[in-house]
């Protein structure tokens, strides 16, 4: 981790320029010396990297290295900011017709404020230049060896990843529980508690998810909810998981009662199958309240624990349990063969073969350990490669999870020093935290963790760092795109976030923590500098975290309102690079000026801000702004524009924002813009709202929200050429008219028609169209659309001709409250139809949801109608009288759900005339909410 901190710093004194260097004698000096000691110790980081776990003097040399040099690397930083925005400042000075007297005075005011601030951080590099002086010098009595390479990544990872089967050697185990699972017996209670237990990493929560996932479980239970509990045991957020699983929404309740309520009444005559993932609990007391609401649920509902410790077990009430062992010895070379000897030639394997059995015995039966060795070893080839695995200290370790650690070590040295650095950061993450890839890469941006080269884009090399610690077995449990199939978020198995704890050390501090234990909250060391804290309440910033000087992130998760917080105390925390504000109603005080070095600043659901500080727009570093789901927000700063390096704008949600001021289009590093909105009525003062024309200089995609606003140029939209948008796939139109209906609808149509959109779009959602028709031209050249949404058309009398889209998967229409009749137009079919006709052919997910006037649904028996259709819901439509024939029996369709429809019910329900038109359905649902 040193190693990528001094890689960093020696690059940026790099790219100081020399002639600002000599400007202050000093400094030239000082810099020269920074870059001779940062060489000398650079020549000796890999060495010292790896004694460092087992010596516990170069583990404290080392912890002094990399805090002189982060605070080194800020003192640069520092430096380069004052450069880069006084060349900045002198450009718009001479952009400006000033009087001369005015310019003149500016200029030198401005001068001399920068030769004062270059002179403060010089004395600053001086003084920081005789600390590491000490450290160079201490260098030399440990003897390190020399490093062999380079600092740069040593084997990038290019295969694709292997499809491993979903378990190894567990198949009687697997088909034990599932046995348990689905047993009925009059004699056993309600909801009774079945424990799978086992030592970290030997596959508990696999067999857990393989059981979860099967098909015959999936039909025999009404709701299954997954919660990821581990330490500490905290019984409200537990409960709330639970009831926003099964109601599919959050839930602001934070009182237990008032939560178990709730959870009581929805799970009220269902079979539930609830899993709770890596308990730890050492007495019943808070488990008994969430258990007796359970009980609410009907017979035969199960709780599947998963866990490392039996005393948990029996805490937790269980009936069953099954005790999880190492796998056998055929079943580990299975699981490391298929690993390791990927995309091998025979020969290769044939060599590594004896050399492989070796390195099997030494994971003893673990499949983590398996997965992770096979994992590094697919990327070597030659024997001697593979021997160094066996010969390596690192067996002879002693830490807790012994038998874990020097696997994952074996890995973690095998990574470059960049990748080490964005490996570790993940230890500011809790226990079975959902990692958003987007979000990590973006924070390891802001870090400075990402060695970007040339013109390559830093959001690509983090999807390159990704990717390698991904085939290495260090990420798990993904959650995939449905449209490309890439990871979007994903998990780190328990065992190997102890280790990036242990590694880290005192760098990363990340709790948990119930609100009245918040002041108590004790840091063990004022070295840390990535600090996560997440409670159920309000904030109070206890004493322990204001002596975190040197904090680099900090970010706070669903706190409660009202209280101040870190907010009051920004020039505290002059250091952070990463600010993460999340849930946290509080206005944003102009104290915030004070984070120059901030790179990423994240504000979502934050239900005080209404507009931004224009200080906001002095932090030149700034890389992501996120406001998403900020509902009161309702312009962004007019100074947005100097926030040059803006790589990501991140406004959805925001359903009062009027105003994005001119000057947005000078983002010409912005790669996400959510949302833009064009406002007809906005002029403050002479700064006019956007057009959509300032979209052409920025590198849109892949989402956008167009609000449209008023809007009354309609020729002003066609001649922007939106159509000639190209990295854009996902679009969503809303409409804001606010005139007479007759004019609403007129203009509704001239603007959508004006608009244009790109034809190579995958998701379209159009919202508050105020027209009554949505026939509009360009609607049937979408052939790559997978997804649509039609949302609060409440004027809409009649459907687009949707069948003739030939890519259509999903479609949601609701609250269209004036359709009354769904017919031909809706299928496509215009004229005269033919047995050759297909409408929507590929449709599988279809929703009609509030369509309170709906009537009729007639379909077409000349036709073929939906012949892949998966799941049709329709909800609150109390008019509507019968569901077409032909779909009903599309042989494809395995989910049917009706809810408060009257007329659907009575002609559907168990002894309705029409019953036996739907008995074939797998899974039917029909309910009065």
């Amino acid at each position: 981790m040193a190693e990528a901190l001094v890689s960093t710093i020696l690059g940026q004194l790099a790219s100081l320029a020399a002639e600002e260097m000599k400007l202050l004698a000093c400094a030239d000096k000082a810099v020269g010396k920074l870059t001779s000691n940062f060489q000398a110790i650079q020549a000796v980081l890999e060495d010292a990297e790896s004694r460092q776990i087992k010596e516990k003097s170069v583990g404290d040399w080392f912890e002094k290295l990399k805090d002189v040099s982060y605070d080194i690397e800020d003192a640069l930083d520092e430096w380069i900011t004052v450069s880069k925005k006084s060349q900045m400042k002198e450009a718009e000075n001479a952009s400006k017709l000033w009087k001369k007297v005015c310019s003149c005075i500016s200029s030198d005011c401005f001068c001399c404020k920068k030769v004062f601030l270059r002179h403060e951080i010089a004395t600053k590099i001086k003084d920081l230049n005789e600390r590491l002086d000490v450290i160079a010098m201490e260098r030399i009595a440990f003897n390190f060896s020399l490093s062999r390479g380079t600092g740069q990544p040593v084997h990038e990872i290019t295969t694709s990843l292997i499809n491993l089967p979903e378990i190894y050697g567990r198949d009687h185990d697997r088909d034990r529980l599932k046995d348990y699972l689905l047993a009925e017996s009059s004699q056993e209670s309600t909801v009774s508690t079945i424990s799978i237990v086992g030592m970290g990493g030997i596959g508990k929560t696999t067999l857990a998810q393989l059981v979860f996932n099967n098909d015959e479980v999936n039909t025999h239970f009404h709701k299954k909810i997954w919660v990821c509990v581990s330490d500490p045991f905290d019984e409200i957020r537990i409960a709330k998981a639970i009831l926003e699983s099964l109601l599919g929404e959050k839930k602001d309740k934070d009182e237990l009662e008032n939560v178990l309520q709730d959870l009581r009444q929805s799970i009220k005559d269902k079979k539930i199958l609830l899993v709770l993932d890596d308990v730890w609990i050492d007495n019943s007391t808070k488990w008994e309240k969430v258990k007796n609401a359970l009980h609410f649920a009907s017979q035969g509902s199960r709780i599947l624990v998963t866990t490392r410790k039996e005393s948990t077990a029996i805490i937790m009430g269980s009936t069953k349990t099954i005790q999880i062992g190492r796998l056998g010895d055929d079943e580990s070379w299975s699981l490391f063969s298929q690993v390791a000897f990927f995309g091998k030639t025979k020969k290769e394997v044939e060599n590594l073969k004896e050399i492989g059995g070796k390195i099997v015995e030494k994971c003893d039966g673990l499949p983590l350990a398996i997965k992770t060795l096979g994992s590094l070893l697919r990327l070597k080839t030659q024997a001697k490669q593979w021997q160094s695995v066996i010969d390596s200290d690192l067996w002879k370790l002693e830490e807790i999870e012994k038998e874990l650690f020097p696997p994952i070590l074996l890995s973690y040295y095998d990574l470059s020093s960049k990748l080490r650095k964005c490996f570790t950061y993940c230890a500011v993450f809790p226990k079975d935290y959902v990692i958003g890839k987007d979000i990590l890469i973006r924070l390891w941006m802001a870090q400075g963790f990402l060695n970007v080269e040339g013109n390559k884009e830093m959001e690509l090399v983090g999807e390159e760092y990704f990717e390698n610690l991904v085939m290495r077995s260090l990420f798990q449990d993904f959650e995939r795109s449905e449209y490309d199939g890439s990871i979007v978020r994903c998990k780190m198995h328990d065992i190997v976030h102890d280790f990036v704890q242990f590694v880290s050390k005192n760098e990363c501090f990340a709790r948990e923590v119930e609100s009245d234990a918040i002041p108590q909250l004790k840091i063990s060391s004022e070295s840390v500098r990535h600090l996560y804290i997440r409670s159920s309440d309000s904030l109070r910033v206890p004493a322990s975290i204001l002596k975190l000087k040197k904090l680099r992130s900090f970010v706070v998760e669903n706190v409660g309102p009202k209280e101040e917080g870190i907010s009051g105390h920004f020039e505290q925390f002059t250091c952070l690079r990463t600010l993460n504000l999340s849930h946290y109603d509080y206005k944003i005080p102009k104290g915030i000026k004070y984070l120059e070095h901030l790179r990423y600043l994240k504000l979502n659901w934050n239900d005080d801000i209404e507009t931004l500080p224009e200080v906001l727009c002095d932090l030149y570093n700034l890389q992501t702004l996120d406001v998403t789901n900020c509902k009161k927000i309702r312009k962004l700063p007019q100074g947005i524009g100097k926030l040059v390096n803006l790589r990501h704008l991140l406004i959805g949600g925001t359903g009062r924002l009027r105003y994005i001021p001119k000057g947005v289009e000078r983002l010409s590093c912005l790669k996400t813009l959510n949302k833009f909105v064009i406002n007809g009525d906005y002029d403050y003062g002479n700064k006019a709202c956007n057009s959509l024309d300032s979209l052409k200089n920025l590198r849109l995609g892949p989402s956008l929200e167009l609000e449209l606003v008023n809007v009354r140029d309609s020729n002003a939209l066609k001649l922007a050429d939106f159509q000639s948008t190209k990295n854009l796939l996902h679009l969503t139109l809303s409409f804001y008219v606010q005139c007479d209906e007759r004019s609403r609808n007129k203009k509704n149509v001239m603007i959508i028609e004006a608009l244009q959109p790109p034809p190579n779009l995958e998701k379209l959602r159009i919202k508050y169209f105020g027209g009554k028709s949505m026939s509009f031209d360009w609607m049937i050249s979408l052939i790559k659309l997978k997804e649509l949404e039609l949302f609060y058309c409440f004027n809409c009398e009649h459907l687009p001709l949707l069948g003739k889209l030939p890519s259509l998967e999903s479609l949601k229409i609701e609250l269209m409250r004036s359709i009354k009749r769904v017919g031909n137009e809706f299928l496509g079919i215009e004229n005269d139809a033919t047995s050759s006709i297909v409408a929507f052919p590929k449709l599988k997910f279809l929703l009609v949801r509030d369509l309170s006037f709906w009537e009729e649904w007639n379909d077409d028996k000349y036709i073929t109608i939906m012949p892949c259709l998966h799941s049709l819901s329709i909800k609150r439509c109390p008019k509507l009288k019968a569901l077409p024939d032909q779909i009903l029996q599309t042989p494809t369709l395995q989910q049917l759900e009706i809810v408060y429809c009257s007329f659907l019910e009575e002609r559907y329900k168990e002894t309705g005339h029409d019953r036996s038109k739907i008995s074939h359905i797998p899974k039917v649902s029909i309910s009065h909410w």
